[in-house]
C-alpha cells in the first residue's frame, strides 16, 4: 500500500468529506493516482508511465465487488468536488483466505499532507471492514523508509510480520524495500 503523505499530525480541514468512490469519480481517481504515481514512484508497486497509459474506466474494478474485482471498496477524501485522497481495500474470494483484506493504493495529494486526512481514511476503512463478519486480517505494504505512514499504521493497531529487501525496483535502477504489516479486526480499535 502506498501512503506517501499518511501523516496524522492534524484533525482533517471540515470542508473534507469520506465518501466510498463510484462510477463518476473515475476521472477524479485516475487524476489523482496519476499525479501521485508521478511525484512518488518509490511508494508504489505501479509505475506512473503504465498507469498514465491506462483509461479511467479501468479502475472501475476497485470500487465494488460487482465491478468483476477483488475490491470491497475505494474510500475517498473529498474537498468540495476535489479528491484529494483515496484507499482501496481488497478481499480475497478463495476459501481458504476468505478472512483476509489487504489495503491498498493509500494516496493523499501533497497539497493536503499533515492535515490527518490519511488517519481519517484509514479509521473509516477499518470500519467499514470491522463491519464485514468474513473478516479477521486485513494487511498492508508500505515503503520501508517511510517513517510517517509506517508511524499511522503501528498507532492504528497494525504490527510488521514481515520485510522485503528490493521490492521495487525504479527506472534508475534504485531498489526500495517493502515493510508488510497486518490488523487483527477482531481486536478493539
Amino acid at each position: 500500500m502506498s501512503d506517501s503523505n499518511a501523516s496524522d499530525s492534524a484533525p482533517a480541514p471540515p470542508a473534507i468529506t469520506l465518501r466510498l468512490l463510484t462510477e463518476r469519480d473515475l476521472d477524479a481517481y485516475k487524476a489523482l493516482r496519476d499525479a501521485m504515481l508521478a511525484r512518488h514512484e518509490q511508494a508504489f508497486t505501479s509505475d506512473a508511465a503504465t498507469e498514465r497509459a491506462r483509461e479511467a474506466v479501468s479502475y472501475r474494478v476497485r470500487l465494488h465487488p460487482q465491478a468483476g474485482g477483488k475490491s470491497l471498496f475505494t474510500l475517498g477524501a473529498w474537498q468540495g468536488q476535489r479528491l484529494v485522497g483515496a484507499l482501496t481495500c481488497e478481499h480475497e474470494n478463495r476459501q481458504k483466505v476468505r478472512h483476509i483484506a489487504h489495503l491498498i493504493g493509500m494516496m493523499v495529494d501533497d497539497e493536503f499532507g499533515g492535515r490527518g486526512i490519511g488517519r481519517h481514511l484509514l479509521q473509516q476503512a477499518l470500519t467499514l471492514l470491522r463491519r464485514e463478519p468474513l473478516l479477521e486480517t486485513v494487511t498492508l505494504s508500505v515503503t520501508a523508509g517511510n517513517r510517517a505512514a509506517i508511524a499511522l499504521y503501528r498507532r492504528a493497531g497494525f504490527t510488521r510480520y514481515g520485510h522485503l529487501p528490493r521490492a521495487i525496483r525504479l527506472a534508475d535502477g534504485s531498489y526500495h524495500a517493502k515493510d508488510l504489516m497486518s490488523l487483527d479486526l477482531r481486536s478493539e480499535p
